[in-house]
This record gives C-alpha cells, structure tokens and sequence, in this order.
C-alpha cells in the first residue's frame, strides 16, 4: 500500500529538487577544470543547455504523452521492452550513486578551508565524505517529505555564493577594475570544444530529476514539464554568468590550480572573510545536492520495481514508503567506491566518479530521445538531444565510458533472475510495492 503522502512535491519542491540537483559541486569544482579553455568555454555552455533543453523537452513530452507511468525510467521500458528497460535503469541508478560519491567528495574539499586535516590525510577526508553519505541517508530514511523540504532549503541557501560572483562579475566589468580575456577568432574559439561540452555536461546532470521521481509529484503531467523546463533554463542561464564570470576575469594559471574557485574569485575582489564565508556555502550546495541523489538513488530502482522491471525485493518499502533497503545498497555503493579510490587525492577521486556518471547518465538521455523520436512526440528535440548524448559521449574518452558499459551490464544477472510472471512481460505495468519493515 501507499503512504497518504505518495505525492508531497508541488511545483516548487518539483524545481527545487530539479536545480537542487543540478547546482552541487559541479559548478564549484568546474571553473578550475575550464580555465584553460577561455572563451571557448563560454561557447561549450550554450552548446551543452541546448542539447540539454532539447532533452528536457524531449523528456517532458514523453511524461505528457505517458502519464500513467512512474517516471522516464517506466517510460523507456515501455517503449523499449524489459531488458533495455532494466539496463538503461541500472545505468541511471549507477550514475546517482557515483554521483554521490563524488559530490560527498567535493563537499569534503570544501570543508577542507575550515579543516585542512581533510585535505592533508586522504583516511580523514574519504572518511568525512562516507559519514555526509550515510547521514543524508539517515534522513531520506525519514521518508520523501522530509528530504523535500531539506531540498527547499538548501537550494534557497545555495543561491547566495552564486548570486555573490554574478555580481561581483557584473560590477568588475561594468567599472572596468578588470580586462576581461580578449576573444580569440574563430579557429582558436572552436579550439578543444569537444572536451569542454563534455566537462560542462556533468554539472548539468540532474535536470531530469523531477521526472524521475514523477510519481512523487502531484499532478505530474504539469508540474514535471513546468518544473523540468524552468530549473534547467534557470540553472544554465547561471552557470554562464557565474563560470564565464571567474574563467574570463581571473588569470588563468592562479585558477586552474585553485582548490577552491569560488573562494580565490571572492578573495580577489572582495576580503578573505567573505572568501570564506562562500566556502561555507559550496559546501552547503554540496550536501544539497548530496540529499538530491541520494533521494534519487532510492526512487529510481523503486519505480523500476513498480513497473516491473526489477524483482520485487526492489519494490520493498517501510511503513513510510521509503525504499529503505535500496538506499542502503546504494550508499554502501557509493561508500566502497569512495574508499577503494582513497589513495588518490580528493580531486583525483571526485574527477574519476563525475566522469563515470556523466557517461552512465547518457544512456537514459540517448534511450529518452530515441523514445521521443520514435513515439513522434518530440521528433526534433530528439534528434537534437541525440546528436548532443553522442558528441558527449564522445568528448568523455574511452576509459570513463568502457566503466560505464561494464557497470550497466552487472544489471544482466539481475534480469535473468526476475520472476516470470504476467506483468514480467509488460513493462510499465504498476506492480503493487509491498510494505515491510527494512
């Protein structure tokens, strides 16, 4: 049975869960990594929201034209069959709880300013960022509506070191205090596009995360388009300011080897208090965005199971609707993948995890388009979006994909033990959860 609450997330909560998952360390983290790129980055932004919205709007056609289903996941197991179905799933639910790991690593070098151990001892630092995994665990464990509210939160707080640069920018470059980078021509600013549109993806990973839990959200085939459509326009229009903002106004050696971007910008043009006063906030946005997937790391098997794509004991929930024993799994997942990469340092491991989950996230985006495509809802959203998956795909490199293929191919046992019953053979059939204690 269902909890009266099956449904907490308004149009509200739908967005701030949408740009709650977007805005994490990504967007901390990726100044540093596009530094080298200059203007070209700028143009790697708008080229990767295009293909993003195009997806997006791919996506929200689906869940208008198939409302009866219980996310993009249902979606495309019903337009594909069970098997790709349950390898595309697998994927996605791969790329949240790499995801975490990576983001429970970020908000670790974030704490790193006001706790150097965390930096210096690489013990200290993979044990803090496996303890914020299972304390965000402990409180979607509380159930949805609690983690919704967390997610309202801290999306509002998360704004604020954002805002800070976009003003910042605004005012440097109004009053001339800075020459911003010249703009070079044509040849030089199509110069490494590929590898930017594939380091600007991950941080835009998670526009799609109102559709995935759209059996969470009341009247979905509303709310998710409106929400999905706004978070994702909103957040890209974001990153162009706050990014283009520190890549093309501070030198770039100093930046690409900062540990903490947004700090230096601050620091720069403002004092060392304010700087660290945002570092705070990063790691708020961290740990948002921390309860954001590890809200989507239970829901996305739990939908899987209801539309009979997994076994049932997937489909298991506690008295609070709260898939308990798949949110464990998967944050002993992401726990291990954190320690097992230990001795790296954290840069090194939050690197490795945010290029194996751009690349396992792809394989929901290029399954989405084709559905659209082949569904004829949103026949040139789709091809756009499948021409941006394929090009970033492309620009992730060989080994972050080959992971990403051996990974989803685990979920091949997991089919072939799934009962053969009636709705075995109907993907996206609602399969009743059964309630138990974890």
């Amino acid at each position: 049975m269902h909890h009266p609450d099956a449904r907490p997330f308004g149009f509200w909560t739908a967005t701030a869960l949408v740009v709650g998952g977007m805005i994490g360390t990504g967007i901390f983290m990726m100044p540093v990594s596009l530094a080298p790129f200059g203007w070209t980055s700028i143009l790697a932004w708008i080229v990767s929201i295009a293909g993003v919205c195009a997806i997006a709007l791919a996506l929200a056609a689906l869940v208008l034209a198939m409302p009866g289903e219980t996310g993009a996941i249902a979606i495309t197991g019903r337009v594909f069959g069970v098997l790709p179905g349950v390898l595309i799933g697998w994927s996605y639910w791969i790329s949240c709880w790499t995801a975490n790991a990576s983001i429970a690593v970020g908000a670790t070098s974030y704490l790193a300013a006001f706790f150097p151990v965390l930096a210096r001892s690489a013990p200290a630092g993979g044990g803090m960022a496996v303890l914020l995994i299972w304390l965000l665990t402990l409180l979607n464990l509380a159930g949805a509506c609690s983690a919704g509210r967390f997610q309202l939160l801290t999306t509002i707080l998360k704004i604020v070191p954002l805002a800070l640069v976009m003003v910042i920018g605004l005012w440097v470059m109004g009053t001339g205090a800075a020459a911003p980078l010249p703009v070079p021509p044509p040849a030089g600013l199509l110069a490494g596009l590929g590898g930017a549109v594939a380091l600007t993806l991950f941080p835009l990973v998670g526009f799609e995360s109102a559709a995935i839990v759209a059996e969470r959200v009341r009247d979905p085939a509303r709310n998710v388009v409106r929400a999905t459509i706004a978070g994702t326009l909103a957040t890209g229009l974001i990153y162009i300011l706050v990014c283009g903002a520190m890549v093309l106004l501070l030198p770039p050696v100093a930046l690409g080897t900062s540990s903490a971007p947004f700090q230096l910008f601050i620091e720069t043009y403002w004092t060392r208090g304010v700087g660290l006063m945002i570092a705070a906030f990063a790691a708020i946005s961290a740990i948002g965005a921390l309860n954001c997937w590890t809200l989507l790391q239970g829901e996305v098997p739990l939908g899987m199971a209801r539309a009979g794509l997994l076994p049932a004991w997937f489909g298991r929930v506690s008295p609070r609707d709260v898939p308990v024993r798949v949110l464990l799994l998967s944050s002993a997942a992401s726990s291990i993948l954190v320690l097992s990469t230990a001795s790296r340092s954290l840069a090194g491991v939050f690197t490795f995890s945010a290029l194996l989950t751009a690349c396992a996230v792809l394989w929901l985006y290029v399954a989405v388009c084709l559905a659209a495509i082949l569904r004829g809802v949103a026949p040139v959203a789709g091809l756009v979006g499948l021409a941006f998956s394929l090009f970033a795909f492309w620009g992730s490199g060989i080994e972050a994909a080959g992971w990403s293929v051996v990974l989803t191919l685990t979920a091949v046992p997991v089919y072939l033990l799934r009962p053969r019953t009636a709705s075995a053979g109907r993907p996206g059939e609602t399969v009743e959860s059964v309630t138990s204690a974890p």
